[in-house]
């Protein structure tokens, strides 16, 4: 077994071995919907389906995928918040409702994440791939960098909006580089694809499992993954942090459970441990790596240090790139 697979194991022993709550006793009897704030075919919802099918079934119910897309994912995320913390409304999120969209929308965001939803458990991890047009004249990163410097503002690239996870990203890229992009925010990571495809924009930053067909299609460049380690999905992309100046460059994207504040502790933990045994099946190992994905387990305290420290962290990029969405 895995060091870290056996460490979410041990963590949860205590909590497993505790008796049951009476809100918690009998839990679940019924189906329980699982709220993805994403549209339907992104990487969010790809991932949700492939390990909340496994996950009904460990607890003997179905869990319903409702899709409740909209302003980077807070739609959603509202909706769970104001649920009743009864265990049968759960969230399947990323960094962008949860860490991103408090920072840089502050008015229109009415909730803390960190307060007001508990962190159940991680289920994946994925790294972010910087990709151009085919045309571009800048055979690896290192010659992209030194294009954009000499077109300062000039290099285009598309992201999924305004500040998304996929924009803070961009920005920590032109910041540790030292360069000036233009950002051309679109709708969804989908269409911004489509224009690199079609050359309308020079460059853009999306998920693994969005651009790894036309990357391997030749339609479109992929000049590096933001991880430290390279992606088994694109064998061959190097990792961004290969080129000198992106050298402490390490970005990947967790997608996660969380529930309302106030759900009951021994449901939390059920879902945590259930979620631990789904991603020790090797079939869900197996389809999550077809999407550039890879399991991510630790237990609902670590996975809310993690956010705790992954909010601090974005903190410091939304102050430095002054992104503010109004």
């Amino acid at each position: 077994m895995k060091p870290h697979l056996f460490g979410a194991l041990l963590g949860l022993v205590g909590i497993a071995l505790a008796p049951l709550s009476a809100g918690a006793q009998g839990w679940p009897d019924k189906p329980v919907t699982v709220v993805v704030p994403f549209g339907a075919g992104g990487g969010v919802d790809a991932a949700a389906r492939i390990v909340l099918p496994k996950l009904g079934e460990r607890l003997g119910q179905q869990l319903v995928i409702e899709n409740v897309p909209g302003a980077s994912g807070t739609i959603g995320t509202q909706r769970v918040i104001r649920a009743r913390p009864d265990g049968y409304t759960l969230l399947f999120a990323v960094a962008s409702p949860i860490n991103v969209a408090p920072l840089v929308a502050p008015a229109s965001v009415r909730y803390d994440a960190l307060k007001d939803l508990l962190p159940v458990a991680p289920v994946a991890v994925s790294p972010f791939v910087l990709v151009g047009r085919k045309d571009l004249k800048a055979a690896d990163t290192a010659e992209l960098l030194a294009m954009a410097r000499s077109q300062p503002g000039k290099v285009t690239y598309g992201t999924d909006g305004m500040g998304t996870s996929l924009h803070l990203t961009a920005a920590t890229i032109a910041q540790q580089a030292g360069v000036n992009l233009l950002h051309v925010p679109y709708k969804s990571g989908p269409q911004a694809l489509t224009d690199v495809a079609g050359g309308t924009v020079d460059l853009a930053v999306l998920p693994v499992a969005l651009v790894q067909g036309m990357v391997r299609e030749n339609k479109v460049r992929a000049y590096g993954v933001t991880s430290r380690q390279r992606s088994d999905a694109l064998p061959g992309v190097p990792s961004l942090s290969e080129t000198r100046d992106l050298a402490k460059l390490d970005v990947e994207s967790w997608m996660g459970l969380l529930a309302p504040a106030g759900t009951d502790a021994a449901v939390v933990a059920r879902l945590a441990r259930e979620v631990v045994a789904v991603l020790a099946d090797p079939e869900i190992v197996k389809q999550l790596a077809a999407g550039g994905m890879k399991p991510m387990q630790m237990t609902p305290p670590d996975f809310a240090a993690y956010l705790a420290r992954e909010r601090r962290a974005l903190a410091e990029t939304v102050s430095a790139a002054g992104i503010k969405v109004e």
